[in-house]
């Protein structure tokens, strides 16, 4: 049977799943979920996946998986999208990591609040906004050293980090100072074949 994903198509966590899934050809069964129904809180959701997030996967052997970059990894096992090089290979899960902690909490809660729940740009936490500026004036600076973030190839690196950057004008941060990264954003889509 093919692997289940519970995702909202909106979330950029989620889309990291089905894109990593789609280049490496693995056959998935995409459940749709509306995070803001309340369903992700039910006891049966609760049941596979304690934190109430989404995504999660439901492998082939039945064994739940959540945590987008612990799925992306899982999939991407001994496949192309994770370097050979241990140096290459340590430089994407670092990204992978600085993703979680630094950017996604930035990025993407801003553009949540701005176009899910209606917020002004203006109203939005000023150390949030700070913070979103900081993260693409970060990952600016890397890909000026390189086409891809861990190298000359496309990595689960690139996979975790595009899903929200390209989105970062619905939460009120313009590319347009950002050069290399709107060009990298351009790479990986054609890359991946992102049309979603």
């Amino acid at each position: 049977m093919p692997m289940i994903v519970y995702g909202d198509s909106r979330s950029g966590n989620c889309l990291k799943v089905k894109w990593t899934a789609r280049r490496l050809g693995v056959p998935l069964e995409w459940r749709e979920v509306d995070i803001m129904t309340g369903f992700t809180r039910t006891p049966g959701y609760l049941a596979i996946n304690p934190a109430g997030q989404v995504p999660t996967v439901i492998l082939e052997d039945g064994r739940p998986l959540a945590q987008s970059n612990a799925i992306i990894l899982h999939l991407a096992e001994g496949s192309a999208l994770i370097p050979e090089d241990a140096y290459a290979r340590a430089r994407m899960l670092e990204w992978m990591f600085w993703e979680q902690y630094s950017h996604e909490p930035a990025i993407a809660v801003a553009r949540f609040r701005m176009l899910f729940q209606g917020l002004p740009r203006g109203e939005l936490d000023p150390k949030l906004v700070e913070r979103g500026a900081a993260a693409l004036a970060r990952l600016e600076l890397g890909l000026q050293a390189s086409p891809f973030l861990a190298g000359d190839r496309l990595s689960l690196a690139d996979i975790s980090l595009v899903a929200y950057t390209r989105w970062a004008h619905e939460g009120g941060f313009d590319l347009v100072s950002y050069p290399a990264t709107r060009e990298w954003i351009g790479r990986v889509e054609r890359a991946l074949d992102i049309t979603d």
